[in-house]
């Protein structure tokens, strides 16, 4: 179960920097070029997040995958705002975040204890 959950991590990174990246970056750039540089990292998160979701399918259910990536999301996102972005959190992103943690009890309760 965790090496899904790390290569969903190392596809995250690609995401947030392909969806959120630019605006730091290349916010001067014509939007053409930020639009094929996106697309150029986002290939790598596809690399990451494919093989994540068809290991991670051995395993769990589609909807506790969905979870965890969104989970995933949440904790790479917040370090991104922090430390690359230079954004603090917000008590909002806190609660945000627990609401989360709440959806993935629901998803992962009533797994068989092994």
């Amino acid at each position: 179960m965790w090496k899904p959950i790390g290569l969903l991590f190392i596809s995250n990174i690609f995401m947030t920097y392909a969806w959120y990246g630019h605006l730091k970056d290349f916010k001067d750039k014509a939007i053409w070029l930020v639009i094929l540089l996106s697309w150029g990292v986002a290939f790598f998160e596809y690399c990451f997040q494919v093989p994540a979701n068809r290991i991670g399918s051995s395993t769990m259910s589609l909807a506790q995958l969905k979870i965890s990536q969104e989970i995933i999301t949440m904790l790479v996102f917040a370090g991104f705002s922090v430390l690359y972005m230079k954004i603090p959190l917000t008590k909002n992103y806190l609660y945000a975040s627990a609401c989360l943690i709440g959806a993935a009890y629901f998803m992962f309760k009533d797994l068989p204890q092994t």
